[in-house]
C-alpha cells in the first residue's frame, strides 16, 4: 500500500515563495512519473508539473519560470518550488504519483493561499 504524505501549504502574500514537499511511503519502484496538480474553489483539478525519475519535466505554462519541481528518488519525494505566487495561485495542491496520463496515487492535499 502506498501512501503520499504532503506539507509545506500555507498562506503567503503575493510575490512570495512556499516549498511543498510530498514523500511516500511503500513500493513505488514502478511509478515513472511524479507530479503536482491543483483545484481551485469550483474549478477542476489541473496539472501544474511532472517530473519523470530521468529528471525530464513537464509545466503548465501559467507556472512556468516561476515552479520548479524536483524530486529525490532515494527519499521518495517530490518537491514543488513555487516563486512570485500570485493570488490565482491559490488552491489546494496535490501530489501525483503515476505517468505522464494516469495517476495511481494521489495526496491528501495541502491548502496554498496567496493573499493580494
Amino acid at each position: 500500500q502506498v501512501q503520499l504524505v504532503e506539507s509545506g501549504g500555507g498562506l503567503v502574500q503575493a510575490g512570495g515563495s512556499l516549498r511543498l514537499s510530498c514523500a511516500a511511503s511503500g513500493s513505488i519502484f514502478s511509478i515513472n512519473v511524479m507530479g503536482w496538480y491543483r483545484q481551485a474553489p469550483g474549478k477542476q483539478r489541473d496539472l501544474v508539473a511532472q517530473i519523470t525519475r530521468g529528471g525530464s519535466t513537464n509545466y503548465a505554462d501559467s507556472v512556468k519560470g516561476r515552479f520548479t519541481i524536483s524530486r529525490d528518488n532515494a527519499k521518495n519525494t517530490v518537491y514543488l518550488q513555487m516563486n512570485s505566487l500570485k493570488p490565482e495561485d491559490t488552491a489546494v495542491y496535490y501530489c501525483s504519483f503515476g505517468s505522464w496520463l494516469e495517476t495511481q496515487y494521489w495526496g491528501q492535499g495541502t491548502q496554498v493561499t496567496v493573499s493580494s
